[in-house]
């Protein structure tokens, strides 16, 4: 089964292409939840509401944490944004 760690680990590949820092060191990424199946949820949480980086950022770290063994499903949501909904619509399309 995939731990919290290895979800971090995952998404600290991603960065900020702004700041060249991954998105777990600027404190984005909150609330990693992982259930028995291996579904797993976490929010991002842009430094700016207006950040034009964060669906970019979104999709890459699902991306990242897809490929981990024993991942079935990947939820991520972007809070904080002021087109959240639609960010969210096209991260988790299915």
């Amino acid at each position: 089964m995939v731990s919290k760690e290895d979800v971090i680990k995952a998404l600290r590949k991603v960065q900020d292409p702004h700041m060249g820092i991954s998105i777990v060191d600027m404190g984005l990424v909150r609330d990693i939840e992982i259930d028995d199946n291996g579904n797993v949820k976490f929010i991002i949480t842009p430094t700016n509401p207006a950040c034009m980086s964060v669906l970019g950022m979104a999709m890459q770290a699902k991306k990242v944490v897809e490929e981990l063994e024993g991942v079935k499903k990947v939820d991520v949501k972007v809070e904080g944004h002021f087109m959240e909904k639609e960010i969210n619509e096209m991260l988790n399309e299915p």
